[in-house]
């Protein structure tokens, strides 16, 4: 398969023959052949391009998809801190619901487990004890370095 720069070669070589041919036909026979070789040369370093810059756009795509991955997740820390404060608050249809979504999110194979665990996590923190200190999964320290970040920025 020919390279950009063999085809800018072989479009060179054309029109070296282009100058030594005393012959017209032989003049744009040579004349087609270098303009092709040109253009095929265009493509090659055209897609070549293309190719460097998809590359590129997928390397910075996978970057912003784990820095938005993490934002995303920190996001559901604090849902889930949240709904854990307020559990003993929730009416117990809602409680069940919580439940069966959260057990369902885990691995098939691993529901009885994830269930066994949220059940456990649930009976040790009832009755306020996640209203605790340092419970919120991070948020309220999170909250206050984003409020201390606005206020700088704001002066």
């Amino acid at each position: 398969m020919f390279r950009s720069q063999q085809h800018r070669e072989k479009a060179a070589a054309h029109g070296e023959l282009i100058k030594r041919s005393s012959d017209q036909g032989g003049s744009g026979q040579f004349q087609k052949l270098r303009d092709r070789h040109s253009a095929l040369a265009d493509s090659e370093q055209g897609l070549a391009d293309n190719y460097d810059s998809a590359v590129n756009a997928a390397e910075h795509d996978r970057a912003r998809g784990l820095a938005l991955a993490a934002e995303e997740e920190h996001v559901l820390r604090c849902l889930g801190a949240a709904d854990i404060m307020q559990w003993n608050a929730l009416p117990k249809s809602m409680q069940r619901e919580i439940f069966d979504t959260a057990a369902s999110v885990g691995e098939l194979l691993d529901t009885a487990a994830l269930r066994g665990q949220i059940a456990r996590f649930l009976h040790k923190h009832k009755n306020g004890a996640g209203r605790k200190k340092g419970f919120d999964g991070g948020c309220a320290s999170r909250r206050k370095i984003a409020r201390r970040g606005s206020v700088a920025m704001g002066r």
